[in-house]
């Protein structure tokens, strides 16, 4: 059985709507999102200012990236003992103190203050993207995909309030260039413990907690799948989005039009969100994950193809809608999978795992380029979408009949 049933099911009576408090965290998620855009943004830039030398330019975000894998365990340890609620509160505070810091550090012309800065914003955002697992906390699990899917949507306010926001504070008369940016993550902190305040973490309901724990959710297959996915799909979407703005340089391309195509892919990452949970409920799973690969693959093809400014264009549109279909696809399996006892250990090391990647993936484009090359770097890539729908196939092949048992329609 691939596709979830649409038979009658003692669940059905638990919900069959997502509670209002999952939008508030899709506000939160936008937030954090929003946040992160402007970091991605201002980084390198305001570093390069500050750094000692050129070659120290981009130690901030990489701080940024380090701090997020170091604290994703410890943020979800520290959720397991005194909440969501309390947990994402903290985060929240670290993104104040980021940009306390950071605008400080800019005012000051101080490069090690703006390496805490991004550290800290990096701690936040291993708070924050524990989002979408306590987005399906409580929820029948035919709505935890939907769930998932609903929360990373916020990207897709990010993807345009993100460079807005950037272009809008960058510089402004009477303040030090890019000082309001970072100044900008004080007010997106508090607007975050306001929307937390109001939101109401739930318990799973009893009838869930045993349906979970009755079928073969406890199965290391689906869980072994589950991060490979939202893992694999986060490397290969920053080494090739890096990669592919390194190109467009090199074809002399403009930097209003590489930040056009970038926005474009952006947008195409979050967007199917909106859909991505019903996808995952009608098509199952193990399906929506090897759509997630074979529209990665294609990419990857497109790439190896031509390195002109269209193939780049559709390469990066596939690789958006890939990424979402692993990532999200990746998350909605976790959610279904994990019991109550060891959701948060094993939340914690896939984020850990996710985070690890995205590093990686941030890191290797600029190496990639100059010693292989654009299509060898795609032929890379491709290799690997390859080998993990393969994995994903044979890990799949027998639970996820009965992950689909476990889900009411």
């Amino acid at each position: 059985m691939n596709r979830v049933s649409n038979a009658p099911s003692p669940h059905a009576s638990v919900s069959t709507r997502l509670p209002g408090t999952t939008y508030l965290l899709t506000l939160c998620q936008a937030i954090n999102l929003t946040a992160a855009v402007v970091s991605v943004t201002i980084a390198a830039l305001v570093g390069g200012k500050l750094a000692p030398s050129q070659a120290w330019g981009t130690v901030p975000y990489g701080f940024q990236f380090a701090a997020v894998a170091i604290a994703t365990y410890p943020a979800a340890s520290f959720m397991h003992r005194h909440g969501r609620k309390a947990g994402f509160l903290l985060g929240a505070l670290f993104l104040i103190a980021a940009g306390c810091m950071g605008y400080h550090a800019v005012v000051r012309a101080r490069f090690a203050e703006l390496i805490v800065a991004h550290g800290m914003l990096g701690v936040y955002v291993a708070f924050a993207n524990f989002y979408r697992f306590a987005a399906v906390d409580g929820l029948a699990p035919a709505l935890r995909p939907k769930g998932v899917s609903l929360v990373v949507a916020g990207g897709i306010v990010a993807a345009l309030s993100g460079p807005l926001l950037s272009m809008g504070l960058k510089n402004v008369d009477g303040f030090a260039p890019f000082s309001l940016c970072y100044a900008s993550f004080v007010l997106l902190g508090l607007a975050t413990i306001a929307a937390i305040a109001f939101w109401r973490p739930a318990r799973p309901p009893m009838a869930t907690a045993r349906a979970v724990q009755a079928g073969a959710v406890t199965a290391r297959a689906p869980i072994m799948a589950a991060i490979v996915a939202a893992a694999l799909s986060y490397l290969l979407m920053n080494m090739l989005m890096v990669q592919a703005s390194l190109l467009m340089a090199s074809l002399c391309v403009s930097f209003d039009t590489s930040s056009f195509v970038i926005q474009g892919h952006v947008v195409a990452m979050f967007a199917p969100s909106f859909v991505t949970g019903a996808i995952l409920v009608r098509a199952g799973h193990r399906n929506t994950l090897l759509a997630g690969y074979l529209l990665l693959a294609g990419s990857a093809m497109l790439g190896i193809w031509g390195v002109g400014l269209w193939p780049v264009v559709a390469g990066l549109i596939l690789l958006g809608v890939g990424w979402n279909f692993g990532y999200v696809g990746g998350g909605a399996l976790l959610a279904c999978t994990l019991t109550d006892a060891n959701r948060y250990r094993m939340q914690g090391i896939n984020d850990c795992v996710i985070a690890i990647c995205a590093t990686v993936g941030a890191f290797l484009p600029a190496v990639l380029q100059s010693a292989i090359g654009w299509p060898a770097t795609n032929l890379v890539c491709l290799v690997l979408c390859l080998a993990a729908a393969g994995l994903t196939w044979v890990w799949m092949r027998e639970t996820q009949p009965r992950i689909a048992q476990a889900l009411p329609s």
